[in-house]
């Protein structure tokens, strides 16, 4: 549509629908959230807004800094766990043959058709003592243990000893690769998005001309598909940030993040007002992500063989 004054009654129609939902249902319910922050908790279920700054004044004590700090390394760990598993994936799927990155595609996103909850269950069958993981290692110990005795060395150290499974459940690494798996396709997409539009010729004269594959990676590739990794840095680090049932179901008491901190004031202290404080010290920080990646994004990087 060229000029909206032209046909007013079709860009209020395509408008207004979108506009009243994300009216009704976002920024309404955010502003009350908002509002909330600034209230005080009378008696078990009654708040009273005062507009008091007690409740992001307490979200700075130190007990919840540390919190905040620990949720953001996890959040970044995780973030860049995706990122440099995702890049070889993405460019395998970009670099396939036609009639398999469909195909390839479609496997990405088949764990989104099944409930992320699920999955996250899934997964403390797969660490746990007696989970797959470790079933495995103690087979193939076993395994080990039975060549060395087949070919003669009986009195080898690892004979006779017992394999002990590894705690892979219930702590930070079980929180980190809960996260990954959970929104590592929303770092590979786009990624691909990006590679696919790369002009594979600029690569093959970098390659022709002396560069090795990682100095082509570094100076041809990232910059020109470095937005797409920004993209899928903001989009897993920010909801990974706000995570609460990846680490409820798979951390133990010390692997708890700012999120379940916000959950459990909502729902078992039923302190709204801190718990919306934190939300939107939170969103603050999300803001300020998103800022940061409008700022970089704004710069165009040289390219450099």
């Amino acid at each position: 549509m060229d000029n909206w004054r032209k046909n007013p009654v079709v860009f209020w129609l395509l408008n207004v629908p979108p506009t009243f939902w994300l009216v009704v249902f976002f920024i309404v319910p955010l502003t009350l959230i908002w509002v909330l922050s600034f209230g005080e908790k009378r008696g078990v279920i009654d708040i009273e807004i005062t507009w008091t700054l007690d409740n992001y004044i307490r979200a700075l004590d130190p007990l919840y800094l540390e919190i905040f700090w620990k949720s953001i390394w996890m959040a970044g760990l995780a973030t860049l766990a995706c990122l440099i598993v995702g890049y070889p994936i993405a460019f395998a799927i970009a670099f396939a043959p036609d009639r398999w990155k469909a195909l390839l595609l479609l496997g990405l996103m088949v764990p989104f058709w099944i409930n992320i909850l699920i999955r996250t269950y899934a997964l403390i069958a797969v660490f746990r003592t007696r989970g797959y993981v470790n079933f495995t290692l103690e087979w193939l110990w076993e395994r080990a243990n039975g060549l060395l005795s087949w070919i003669g060395l009986g009195d080898w150290h690892l004979l006779g000893m017992r394999y002990e499974p590894l705690e892979l459940l219930y702590n930070n690494f079980a929180v980190n690769m809960g996260i990954v798996y959970a929104f590592f396709p929303f770092m590979v997409l786009p990624l691909y998005a990006n590679i696919e539009k790369l002009d594979k010729s600029l690569m093959e004269a970098s390659l022709d001309l002396g560069a090795g594959h990682w100095r082509t990676f570094v100076s041809v590739v990232f910059p020109l598909t470095w937005h797409g990794a920004l993209s899928g840095i903001i989009i897993v680090f920010i909801p990974a940030l706000g995570a609460f049932f990846i680490p409820d179901l798979l951390g133990g008491t010390h692997s708890e993040l700012i999120g379940n901190v916000i959950e459990r004031q909502f729902k078992s202290a039923n302190d709204w007002p801190f718990g919306a404080a934190l939300s939107f010290l939170l969103m603050y920080a999300t803001f300020g992500a998103l800022a940061l990646r409008a700022l970089v994004a704004g710069r165009k990087p040289g390219l450099e063989v």
